[in-house]
């Protein structure tokens, strides 16, 4: 197995840039998580009017993490975190990447072609985690350091984390507009009529069944 890289957020664009598709990473520091498409949406009306955020995500990390909490006195309290799939925000990712100059994004599934092209042009990756390892991501979280747009139910609100050996998580996207994504899509291409030719010819061969009398 390669060695796991262990970055400390924020990550300059020469940080990134070092970074590979295939790459395993650790994460120290703040990242801020939601799993909401309201969430994003309010982000890119906040970015289309030049209203500042309540948490400054400029060349941060947002990523789409979900999770379970809980209203605690001060403040919320994230019991655990799950990735949620990031192509549900493929039609809001590109403006975001960009009008933000985000460094790291992540979840789960990947994200389209228009957002790898933005990933490649303000020296962005993307991060993928283990779809249900919320037990695994979950011990990696130190301090709930802040929460902001509390009128949105609790798992779409941006919430800032610091965190410690979140990970492993895989560099699906990287800043050179490499995506393991786009990568098994094609080679799932190329293999289909090969499999389609193997299942004919099993279908052929059969024994054929004797017709009911």
């Amino acid at each position: 197995m390669d060695a796991i890289k262990r970055l400390t957020l924020p990550l300059s664009e020469t940080d990134v840039r070092s970074l590979n598709a295939g790459d395993l990473v650790m994460l120290d520091g703040e990242i801020v998580i939601t799993a909401g498409i309201p969430t994003h949406e309010r982000i890119l009306d906040y970015l289309r009017q030049g209203k500042p955020l309540p948490i400054d995500l400029r060349n941060g990390a947002l990523l789409h993490l979900g999770g379970y909490s809980e209203e605690a006195e001060g403040g919320l309290d994230l019991l655990y975190m799950n990735p949620t799939t990031s192509t549900r925000f493929n039609h809001l990712m590109p403006e975001i990447i960009r009008g933000l100059g985000l460094r790291v994004t992540g979840g789960k599934g990947g994200l389209d072609a228009r957002s790898t092209a933005a990933m490649k042009e303000v020296g962005c990756v993307y991060l993928s985690f283990l779809g249900g390892g919320c037990t695994l991501l979950s011990q990696a979280i130190r301090e709930v350091k802040t929460v902001d747009w509390n009128d949105l139910i609790v798992h779409y609100r941006l919430t800032k984390l610091k965190v410690e050996d979140l990970g492993p998580a895989t560099v699906g996207i990287d800043a050179h507009g490499r995506s393991l994504y786009e990568v098994g899509a094609q080679q799932a291409v190329e293999r289909l009529p090969a499999i389609l030719e193997k299942l004919e010819a099993a279908r052929v061969n059969a024994p054929q069944r004797p017709a009911a009398g």
